[in-house]
């Protein structure tokens, strides 16, 4: 019989440290060799420890929540083969957490469940959090529109024959936030004018019934929701995130702000800085005030894409597989990086820390596609994104977000990015003045797509619009070449057909 002990390996390039997040198994298990004996969480990632030896667990060296150093044993594990194997000499190590720093684990999502009746795909988001890198479908079905009056909250509404034009209900107060038209008040002023026409366009909540049906059933109001349906319209997906955001907010509502009478320094919850959060902090840190930051913003007609989008979705060759804006985005991204090959760089700085410095410009792309998760800010990128084709991006892209969002992104595909793209649309958010991740020269910031009032051919008539914001290193990329940048990434989205030169 013997015992051997496991040491906390290095699962990454030059890491120190390590927390156990999680055991899989316990004293007396029996495991074989590669199985999966815990989770830990590095400055990188989440990563899964298979077992180097087979036969039964005897001791958990290091409880859940502690942060030990690479080579410290964690595990011991008995091969004897024998049934008759001695017992296992103590029993699981209690979970342990710093004392006075505890550490809340409240999901993100989850409280409602996926539906996959609506638009061809569930709409539920997994637990990992949102993905910054998802953009809004373009594929959602038409909705019949229906009188605004009220509803029962008890009983769905019937379907109803197609509502007037908005222009013909009266003049629409436009607002920040979308908002059904009302009943004109009697005595309201009906002609239409060009105004009320427009904001009634582009201002109206636009839902599907069983949408709406879920939103009465969960008393969520369609306006207080940020839409991201291909029309602008409210989708399941949604209402899954609204309703878990607020359901964390009640959650906490109640208990929050403590006991009034108690001091105020006992008040306070300390939570530890750690893994990825500590790591992510200490980068951007050194990114903002290493790299002279400048930022440039452009709004976008995106209704081409919006259609390109549609036609890809409803295509054979893209059967089963998600396709969204960000998509394009992507592939405009790489298209005009080979146009201003400067921005798929980095800054080198002489070693032996004089003023000499060198530039490098990769002649490959390393595609980062900004996440966000649980465990804080991660940067996947998409290796040699140049050489896929659309399809191959779009495999690439879904692989990513599934495995961003399961919280498994492995430390090596977040090395060696080249150039970064966030896409903060996903959350509602117009545009944003990003951080460059370390190492890179730009980063460009995707903001969300919705209907604006849009001045074409001297016509004002609802369009497509996005805004996009990229953030530079002026040490690299000066304001003619990132204009001329944006000003390329601008053009694909406004006529993917570019793509096809």
């Amino acid at each position: 019989m013997t015992v051997h002990k496991f040491n906390l390996p290095d699962v990454g390039e030059g890491l120190t440290e390590a927390e156990i997040v999680s055991w899989k198994v316990r004293a007396g298990d029996t495991v074989a060799v590669n199985d999966v004996i815990c989770e830990i969480e590095t400055a990188k990632s989440l990563v899964e420890l298979p077992s180097p030896f087979a036969g039964t667990v005897t001791e958990l060296l290091v409880p859940e929540g502690v942060t030990v150093d690479v080579g410290t044993p964690i595990i011991s594990v008995n091969d004897a083969s024998s049934a008759d194997a001695a017992a296992p000499a103590a029993a699981p190590v209690p979970a342990a957490a710093p004392a006075g720093a505890p550490v809340l684990e409240q999901p993100l999502y989850g409280k409602l469940e996926a539906d996959s009746t609506d638009a061809g795909e569930p709409a539920g988001r997994p637990a990992g959090g949102p993905l910054v890198g998802s953009g809004p479908k373009a594929d959602a079905a038409k909705r019949r529109r229906r009188l605004s009056a009220a509803a029962p909250a008890a009983k769905p509404a019937p379907p109803t024959p197609p509502a007037p034009p908005a222009a013909m209900q009266g003049p629409v107060v436009a607002s920040a936030t979308p908002a059904e038209c009302d009943v004109p008040a009697e005595g309201a002023d009906l002609r239409p004018t060009l105004g009320g026409a427009i904001t009634g366009l582009v201002n109206r909540v636009l839902a599907k019934p069983p949408v709406r049906k879920i939103a009465r059933d969960l008393g969520i109001d369609l306006a207080d929701v940020v839409p991201t349906g291909a029309r602008g319209e409210v989708t399941r997906e949604d209402l899954v995130s609204y309703q878990a955001q607020r359901d964390a907010e009640l959650d906490q509502a109640d208990s929050f702000w403590g006991k009034t009478g108690r001091p105020q320094d006992q008040r306070i919850e300390r939570i530890p800085v750690k893994g990825v959060r500590k790591a992510t902090a200490k980068a951007m840190v050194e990114s903002a005030f290493a790299a002279p930051h400048v930022s440039i913003f452009v709004d976008v007609d995106a209704s081409r894409t919006m259609e390109f989008v549609k036609r890809l979705k409803a295509s054979r060759d893209f059967e089963g597989i998600k396709v969204s804006p960000l998509l394009i985005l992507a592939k405009a991204v790489i298209w005009a990086a080979a146009r201003n090959p400067s921005v798929n760089a980095t800054w080198v700085d002489n070693p032996d820390g004089s003023d000499s410095a060198e530039i490098h410009v990769k002649h490959f792309l390393n595609l980062g596609i900004a996440a966000a998760t649980p465990r804080g800010l991660m940067v996947p990128n998409i290796k040699n994104a140049q050489d896929l084709s659309l399809k191959q991006l779009a495999l690439a892209l879904n692989e990513l977000a599934t495995t961003a969002r399961a919280g498994k992104t492995q430390p090596a595909q977040m090395q060696g990015g080249t150039l970064t793209i966030t896409n903060i649309g996903a959350l509602g958010i117009d545009t944003g003045t990003p951080i460059i991740n370390p190492g890179e020269v730009a980063i460009v910031a995707f903001g969300t797509i919705k209907q604006k009032p849009w001045v074409l051919d001297g016509e004002v008539i609802p369009r497509w619009i996005t805004t996009l914001g990229g953030s530079f290193d002026h040490r690299v990329v000066d304001g003619d070449l990132s204009a001329r940048f944006m000003a390329d990434v601008a053009s694909i989205l406004e006529e993917p057909a570019l793509l096809l030169d």
